[in-house]
């Protein structure tokens, strides 16, 4: 640390984080956030377990009659791994359904294939042209974003809705943990389709996007208005435990795991451990660090020391990254001590999403969005 810091008493976000507050007892208000959310979803209590019982037993209710009863998005990752288990355990009948950005690890591609063949469920991936993930991914990289690997979110995120429409399901789930993937910091990692298709637009090469899936926000209404697909996020309700789930795919799949949050995918393996450190100053390994020491599963002091290591294995990304979009060590270096900018740079839906707040807290009262996008994408933006 160049200067002294002040750090929350109870996770380790210091007061470098966008947006943060302490208490009296210094303890932060993303801490404080993710108490609230615990409280809201009765996170591994009775409360929690009959919530997510009766979530269940709607989504077979509304799945008679019907081929599959909900999609489950799969990365190869821990998280929808388990949770694609655990759907088959509850009872549910999903249709897994995979983004391949083709930055795929093979490790993650194999994860996908044995989960997916042991637990006999039909697996639908949408492959996007490779030359048009390049074209975007260069795009981005000499914008100077922090938001290096957005596409693919906003991408998946369509897919999933297409997948649940096509098939007439109504519910997708998510296989995202607030206990131990943390929270991310407000004003951070925003993004959505008319801020993809405005930075393509000016650091693209012009090739015409014809088969990624952009998420605009017509459609999203549409996905959410007039559809009414909902997102569920099962961990939110549960007890979970990554090293838990962890060693239950080993042993019931010979699942295989990858090193690291982030790392079964080497585009945002790049973005997190190589590129965002390295140009913005931003190490998210935080928001999992954080995370386990807010909710007890690592020591903070562990935490900390865990934080304060530095990321090693980036040549290798880094090297991997320049031969596979096209760019020079001369080109790459450019950028990287650059100028940085953000989305505020470019055209987005903010100001809308900011807008229209009080029909997404409807949409999130009725399951239809989910709270942290409400919080993320409607609260007022500083200095916007």
């Amino acid at each position: 640390m160049t200067r002294s810091q002040q750090i929350c008493s109870r996770c380790i976000y210091n007061d470098s984080v966008p947006r943060i507050a302490f208490d009296e007892k210094g303890v932060c208000n993303y801490c404080k956030l993710s108490d609230a959310i615990k409280e809201q979803y009765g996170t591994g209590s009775e409360k929690g377990l009959l919530s997510l019982q009766q979530i269940l037993a709607q989504i077979k209710k509304d799945g008679r009659g019907k081929r599959y009863d909900c999609v489950v998005g799969v990365s190869g990752g821990t998280d929808s791994s388990f949770l694609l288990a655990k759907a088959v355990e509850w009872g549910l009948r999903p249709l897994a359904v995979h983004f391949d950005n083709t930055w795929n690890s093979a490790i993650a591609s194999l994860n996908i294939h044995k989960v997916t063949t042991a637990l006999n469920v039909d697996l639908e991936t949408y492959v996007v042209d490779n030359k048009e993930m390049e074209d975007l991914t260069r795009a981005f990289f000499f914008s100077g974003v922090p938001e290096l690997d957005c596409p693919t979110d906003i991408a998946f995120a369509e897919v999933l809705y297409r997948s649940a429409a096509k098939q007439k399901v109504r519910y997708i789930l998510e296989g995202h943990s607030f206990i131990t993937e943390g929270i991310s910091p407000m004003g951070n990692n925003y993004f959505d389709g008319k801020y993809i298709k405005d930075v393509h637009k000016k650091f693209g090469s012009g090739k015409q996007l014809k088969t990624f899936p952009n998420l605009s926000f017509a459609s999203f209404l549409k996905w959410t208005v007039i559809k009414r697909i909902k997102k569920v996020r099962p961990l939110w309700y549960i007890d979970y435990s990554k090293e838990e789930a962890r060693c239950f795919l080993q042993q019931s799949f010979d699942w295989e795991y990858y090193g690291g949050h982030h790392l079964e995918n080497r585009l945002s393996a790049f973005t997190y451990a190589v590129y965002r450190p390295q140009k913005f100053g931003f190490d998210n390994r935080n928001w999992s660090l954080a995370a386990a020491a807010r909710n007890g599963l690592m020591p903070r002091e562990e935490a900390l020391a865990v934080y304060n290591q530095p990321v090693t294995g980036t040549e290798e990304l880094r090297d991997f990254f320049l031969k596979r979009i096209g760019v020079s060590m001369q080109e790459y270096t450019a950028v990287m001590q650059g100028e940085t900018k953000t989305y505020k740079n470019f055209k987005t839906y903010k100001m809308r999403f900011e807008t229209l707040r009080p029909l997404f807290y409807l949409l999130m009262k009725a399951g239809l969005v989910t709270y942290s996008f409400y919080v993320k994408y409607t609260s007022k933006t500083e200095g916007a």
